[in-house]
């Protein structure tokens, strides 16, 4: 199945994201890095596709794992950087709609992207054909049960934890995601739940915590999420066939 499209308005848009990214600055950036500590106590095997990378945050640790890192990534601009700093990966400038391959892997990474695609379910399916017979789907996604997004709606910043923040539209997500929905998408495709998790206990937004926090109090509190992962800021999840 091929997911109809305006290819065109999607790769506008993807330029438009990547042009203005915050995906690796500030906390941002640890939580990604905070996200690849955990993926990395379940990788197993030798070869890996990460859809979606943007600025390649966790590219990096995946070449240090695996043999093969095979990447997808819609915008030229990122698709570009990728290339650019790791030559031994195998960079595809493609829309997800418009990628396949013969090929299986013992990894699929989808960090941070479900939240912005069309039908992150078709994602979902498409990954679980890339895998091998005992391979892994490592997927995260922001969780709308964070501290700060329930602290927002007391607020009346949100109208509800669903909505969008300012920083969800600048980052061109298209839902919110909490714990059930997002076992809800991965189950649909076909995939079994192995490990749920949470990490960031995340009480302010990103532009209070960069104003004051040390990095070693903020991998603090990504280290409590760990512990709550229901109201924690990101949350995931390790599934198989």
């Amino acid at each position: 199945m091929t997911l109809k499209i305006d290819r065109e308005e999607e790769a506008r848009r993807l330029e438009e994201i990547a042009a203005n990214s915050l995906y690796a600055v500030g906390a941002n950036g640890l939580s990604v890095r905070w996200c690849t500590r955990l993926f990395a106590r379940h990788w197993r095997g030798g070869s890996c596709l990460e859809l979606g990378p943007a600025e390649g945050e966790m590219t990096g640790a995946l070449v240090e794992h695996f043999d093969k890192v095979t990447a997808v990534e819609g915008s030229e601009l990122f698709a570009k950087g990728i290339a650019e700093r790791h030559p031994e990966v195998t960079v595809h400038n493609s829309l997800f709609e418009d990628f396949d391959t013969d090929e299986r892997f013992d990894a699929v990474v989808i960090g941070h992207v479900l939240e912005h695609v069309d039908d992150p379910v078709w994602l979902l399916s498409r990954a679980r054909d890339w895998l091998k017979d005992d391979g892994r789907v490592y997927a995260a996604v922001p969780n709308a049960r964070s501290l700060h997004r329930q602290a927002a709606v007391i607020m009346g910043l949100l109208p509800h934890e669903h909505a969008f923040s300012d920083q969800d539209r600048h980052n061109g997500h298209r839902r919110v995601y909490n714990p059930e929905t997002l076992r809800a998408d991965v189950i649909a495709a076909g995939l079994k739940v192995e490990v749920f998790g949470g990490y960031w206990l995340k009480p302010l937004s990103n532009a209070q915590i960069e104003a004051s926090w040390s990095e070693e109090l903020i991998d603090a509190y990504m280290a409590l999420g760990e512990r709550y992962p229901d109201i924690a800021a990101e949350i995931y999840v390790i599934a198989s066939k």
